[in-house]
Parts: C-alpha cells; sequence; structure tokens
C-alpha cells in the first residue's frame, strides 16, 4: 500500500492526516507514505517527526483579494499540476488524501486524470475553497459536522467527524506536572492560539497575565508568535508542544483557544470544558458558532474583548464545576470520534 498526504500552509490541514497516517501504519507497518507540502509551510517540522518522506510542488494561492502575486500564481499552480502528473505516475499510489490547503490543489486533480483514488476531508463548517476546488475530482469526501453534507455531492459525502491523534488521550496528570513543573493543587489553565492567530491572543494573554496568576497556573502555546516574554512560576510558555501536548491537556482544567478544527476535535475527545475565542471574521467563527449553540463551549468575540473580560470569564468557569460538567458532557455530541477508523475503512 502506498499513500500520499496532501496538506500544508497552516497546521490545521496537517492534524488529522497524522492521525490517519499512525493508524494505517499501525495496521500495515509495511505500508509507504510520502507527504506533499508547501515549500515553506510551518507543517515541515512536525510531518519530519514522524519520519514521513516530503516532496514539495510549486503552489499558488487563489486570493479574495488584490495582489500582484494573483498574476503568477496561476503559472505556479500549472507547475504543480504537471509536477503532480510525474509523481503519481511514478508512484502509483493506492490513494491520495487531503484535508485543505492550496497545495493540495492540482495533485487531487492529477490523481483524477491518471485514475488514482482520491479522498478529501472537510473539517471546518464552513467548505474552504481549496475543498470547493478539489471536490469534484475526490472520489470520497469526509465532513466533520452533520451540516456540511448538504455542501458537497451527497453520492460520494459522509460524516465521519475529524481524525485526531490517539496519543492526546494517553497523557497522564503525574508527567504533566513533572514536565511543566506546576504545583498539583493550583488549577492550569492551557492557552493556544494556533499558528496564523496566535499573535492578538498572545496579547490579551499578556495583558491578562498578572491577575491570572494570581488563581491559577497558565500554560501558553505561542505559535511562535510572542513579542515579549513574560516571567512567573504560574506561567510556562512554548512555541508548540508535541510529544508534551497530551501532558498539557491531562493537567489542564480549562482551555482557551481559537477556533481551528484540530484543537475542537481533540477537546471534544478529552471532554476538555474550554473557552473558544475564535479569530474575527474568518472561518472559526462558523466552528465555534457550532459548538457554542450546542452549549459545548463558552465563546467570546476578541473584537469586544479587554484583558478584564477574559480574566473574569476564566475565574467564573474555574470556580463553577456543574458548568464545567455541562461543557464536558455535551462537546462530545457534536461530532463522532471514531473518523480515523471509518476513513481507513473506506481506503482499505
Amino acid at each position: 500500500m502506498r499513500i500520499i498526504f496532501s496538506g500544508g500552509g497552516t497546521m490545521g490541514s496537517v492534524s488529522p492526516l497524522i492521525a490517519i497516517f499512525e493508524e494505517l501504519k499501525r495496521q500495515n507497518p509495511q505500508a509507504e507514505f510520502l507527504w506533499v507540502a508547501t515549500k515553506d509551510g510551518p507543517e515541515k517540522k512536525l510531518i519530519s517527526s514522524y519520519q514521513i518522506p516530503i516532496k514539495t510542488i510549486s503552489s499558488g494561492k487563489l486570493r479574495r483579494y488584490f495582489s500582484l502575486k494573483n498574476f503568477l500564481d496561476p503559472f505556479l499552480v500549472i507547475a504543480g499540476f504537471f509536477q503532480s502528473l510525474i509523481l503519481i505516475n511514478k508512484l502509483k499510489p493506492s490513494v491520495v488524501i487531503s484535508a485543505g490547503g492550496f497545495v493540495s490543489v492540482p495533485l487531487i486533480w492529477a490523481a483524477w486524470l491518471l485514475r488514482r483514488p482520491t479522498l478529501i476531508c472537510q473539517q471546518d463548517v464552513e467548505p474552504g475553497l481549496a475543498n470547493k476546488l478539489m471536490a469534484p475530482a475526490a472520489n470520497i469526501i469526509t465532513v466533520a459536522f452533520e451540516k456540511s453534507l448538504a455542501d458537497f455531492s451527497a453520492k460520494k459525502t459522509v460524516w465521519v467527524g475529524n481524525p485526531y491523534r490517539q496519543e492526546i488521550l494517553t497523557g497522564t496528570k503525574q508527567a504533566g506536572y513533572d514536565f511543566f513543573k506546576l504545583d498539583p493543587n493550583v488549577p492550569t489553565i492551557l492557552i493556544t492560539g494556533g499558528g496564523t492567530g496566535a499573535a492578538s491572543l498572545n496579547e490579551l494573554v499578556l495583558k491578562s497575565l498578572p491577575e491570572l496568576v494570581s488563581f491559577c497556573q497558565v500554560i501558553h502555546l505561542t505559535g511562535g508568535r510572542l513579542k515579549e516574554q513574560a516571567v512567573h512560576s504560574r506561567y510556562k510558555s512554548f512555541d508548540f508542544l508535541t510529544d508534551e501536548l497530551k501532558n498539557a491537556y491531562a493537567i489542564a482544567d480549562l482551555v482557551v483557544s481559537r477556533a481551528g478544527l484540530a484543537t475542537l476535535t481533540e477537546l471534544t475527545a478529552l471532554q476538555k470544558p474550554a473557552i473558544i475565542i475564535p479569530m474575527p471574521k474568518t472561518h472559526q467563527e462558523k466552528n465555534a458558532l457550532e459548538f457554542f449553540k450546542n452549549n459545548a463551549v463558552l465563546m467570546l468575540n476578541e473584537e469586544n474583548l479587554t484583558p478584564k473580560d477574559l480574566v473574569l470569564a476564566i475565574k467564573q468557569l474555574l470556580n463553577d464545576p456543574i458548568e464545567k460538567a455541562n461543557l464536558s458532557r455535551n462537546i462530545i455530541k457534536v461530532m463522532p470520534l471514531d473518523a480515523t477508523q471509518r476513513i481507513i475503512k473506506m481506503i482499505s
């Protein structure tokens, strides 16, 4: 079995594919894998950590605003298409799997032309432009939310939820307290802003920090976008976490996060009470709203959010065990949690 994964540009299109990779490799150790990625994307480090070979191709981006790059990008897409034809013809993969990202568009269409099976994962509530462009060429389309079934062809679209790495379920509190050097007797919050959406959330967190550390401990994942460093025994900051993320989740009494689907899926699997602050004027707002209307998260609007408001929301939720229990109970109802296994059955 040979599998080509494709996705990149943001970490959101990488996480579900890593989950599928891990389970495929467990079930079929002899399987061969290749990842087609962007040339300068943030995903390379994570993919390489799993020892998956990476191949880059030319790729454009369809911007919905004026940019001189819009005149060059069609030629990059065409170049990427011919590079994909050569690659697929050489490897003859059993299936090509994408979770979005513009690097996947020429690859999926090349696979369609060469009659190789394709599957795309639609994570967000709002269909991404790349997935819209790939949908006619895909054999199977999986969606995270039931309402997304209406966005694609009924003949090939299946509601499965969103794949997530099983590793996040294996964290332990003891390992977490030991690694992060935090006090088990003080509430812990995990704050994560993802990559591209981290800067403004980081600023809000730093302004809130003096008061936050008076009643809780903070693990802050900055996305590598922290302009200034804060020093306090109750505050631990990291650009990203890989192996230790599971232990950060294990000790977190509460998670504050953007509304990327990879993180929301992990919160669902872990049944973590969460405050969600979607990146303004993006698809994340619809993701967050889908959870909020099911009383599965507390949702805050960043455009009107002050440090004082954030501190108050965190303090109130930490001190309300009934509401935390309600959020934990409701979040697991938002999406199925067996997406990885179901997708593997589809392609096996």
